[in-house]
């Protein structure tokens, strides 16, 4: 992969940390492939943010950087990687979720599933916990199926990113080998 346009974008790890808000987990971030962008380590990153993102609650950045300390893959991938959740996509995972939960379970759950989430009752300060308690009255249907979800979407997205970096690296070696032939 162009590793030049990422390292572009991405920050430094002696940055990260040396941030005076991060001394406390220094020694946790000082693997080198917390920060190297190899094809396993951002393959890794990519499956702890798929994973991470799909954690509800504003927690999603920190499961994924959890996951990438625990696994040792790239960090900021990781973290990166949990955007593909937003107020856009999260109605359909959520939907995708309860139907996974509802699959594996049989449509047995404990109780009634509630009303769908009204995004417009709630003002700023009291959405995040609305949306959390409306999480939580989802129950065990929904918390199997999101692992599931999760657990699938983590492995597709190692694998995509696996795929991807070889088909380009072949190509590059192909591009590169007709490049050097000698023209006839």
């Amino acid at each position: 992969m162009p590793r030049k346009y990422f390292r572009k974008y991405l920050p430094d790890h002696e940055t990260v940390r040396e941030h005076r808000h991060l001394r406390w987990v220094r020694p946790l971030l000082r693997h080198p492939n917390l920060w190297h962008l190899n094809r396993h380590s951002v393959a890794g990153g990519v499956a702890a943010g798929m994973f991470g993102g799909l954690i509800p609650g504003p927690l999603q950045m920190l499961t994924a950087a959890i996951l990438a300390i625990l696994f040792r893959v790239n960090l900021p991938v990781a973290m990166l990687t949990t955007l593909y959740t937003n107020p856009v996509t999260w109605g359909p995972l959520i939907l995708l979720a309860l139907a996974i939960g509802n699959l594996v379970t049989n449509g047995d759950s404990d109780h009634t599933l509630p009303d769908m989430f009204d995004w417009r009752a709630h003002g700023w300060s009291d959405f995040l916990p609305a949306f959390w308690d409306w999480l939580l009255s989802l129950g065990t249907t929904f918390l199997i199926g999101n692992l599931i979800l999760a657990s699938c979407l983590a492995v597709l997205g190692y694998f995509a990113v696996q795929l991807g970096w070889r088909l380009y690296l072949v190509s590059y070696l192909r591009r590169r080998r007709r490049r050097r032939q000698p023209v006839a």
